[in-house]
């Protein structure tokens, strides 16, 4: 039974109080984990060392170091907007994070560490359905390069450390993530959410079009967040492996049918216009899921359609405390 896995552990969430965080934290417990230990932003500063530092001798407390286990989530993220205009900091705060939280993790003996990197990671060319063991065939898509090889540098760290030093660590690639608690805020919000929230205010406005960037050629495939923190809890417990793990829907979709769909589910009666002078990010993007169904005996459930549904319902009902 997958429940004797926690039986006596402490689990250590960075980024638990977060969007994806929320909903690994309530796999945790449904598979069977009572103690979980999430270092929030108030507290510790994980760009920090010595935050660090502090952060896991208080998470041990109580605990054998070989009984903790660390689920890194934490992380800088935004679309492409933002990724074009805080490259460095993207750069420099998501590196600092993973380095010396996966380091300092094997200097205290820490049990297992899950370092969750990102689809970014990938080159910008890699052939679609992208396989973990394309990695390393050419260079990110520009626009969030900074972002996917500061992450993708957990990958190297963990391959070497396990090598080296025999640690156990693994590094998981989830594609692009939605669903409901996502990030709304126009600034640094993702594809999915901007698009909703930009379809109900120009409904609400009664605008005439709703202006999307791009053309709407590239595609992308897109993970509901409960299917994916099912994913992670399940190969924090079952893989044992330092080769990258793939976690996505295996369904792809292009921007423009995207962008059409969230339309029609909001009930926007305008009409549609693209800004080609705006970027379309990387062309494709499709991931290889099979290595996660033949080592874990995990699939994706949800139906796209019937996830952006829930994903807009929620928006509707918390707009009034969305961040």
């Amino acid at each position: 039974m997958t429940e004797n896995f926690w039986t006596g552990k402490r689990a250590v969430v960075t980024g638990g109080a977060g969007f994806l965080g929320s909903f690994v934290i309530e796999k945790l417990k449904e598979h069977g984990a009572t103690d979980i230990f999430v270092p929030r932003i108030e507290n510790y500063n994980l760009v920090d060392r010595d935050d660090i530092r502090r952060m896991y001798k208080e998470a041990r407390w109580g605990y054998k170091p070989e009984n903790i286990v660390v689920i890194h989530l934490a992380a800088h993220v935004g679309g492409i907007g933002a990724n074009r205009e805080h490259p460095a900091e993207f750069f420099y705060d998501n590196l600092m994070m993973g380095v010396e939280l996966m380091h300092q993790s094997w200097q205290n003996g820490i049990g297992k560490f899950t370092a969750i990197g990102t689809v970014c990671a990938y080159p910008k060319f890699t052939p679609v359905p992208f396989k973990e063991d394309d990695l390393w065939i050419g260079y990110p898509e520009e626009t969030n390069a900074p972002y996917g090889l500061a992450k993708k540098m957990m990958l190297v760290q963990s391959q070497s450390y396990r090598e080296q030093y025999g640690y156990n660590s693994i590094f998981l690639l989830p594609v692009n993530l939605y669903g409901p608690r996502d990030n709304f805020n126009p600034a640094s919000s993702h594809v999915i959410p901007a698009l909703i929230r930009k379809s109900i205010e120009a409904q609400e406005r009664r605008d005439s079009e709703i202006v999307a960037w791009g053309d709407g050629s590239p595609t992308r495939e897109f993970l509901y967040v409960e299917d994916a923190a099912e994913g992670i809890v399940t190969a924090t417990e079952k893989y044992e492996s330092s080769e990258p793990l793939n976690l996505g829907s295996g369904y792809e979709i292009s921007i423009k049918d995207l962008t059409e769909m969230i339309i029609r589910l909001t009930g926007f009666k305008g009409q549609l216009t693209w800004d080609a002078s705006k970027p379309n990010g990387q062309p494709r993007r499709g991931l290889d899921v099979s290595r996660a169904r033949e080592r874990l005996g995990w699939e994706a459930k949800m139906d796209f359609e019937t996830g952006l549904q829930r994903t807009i319902e929620w928006y509707r009902a918390n707009r009034g405390k969305v961040r």
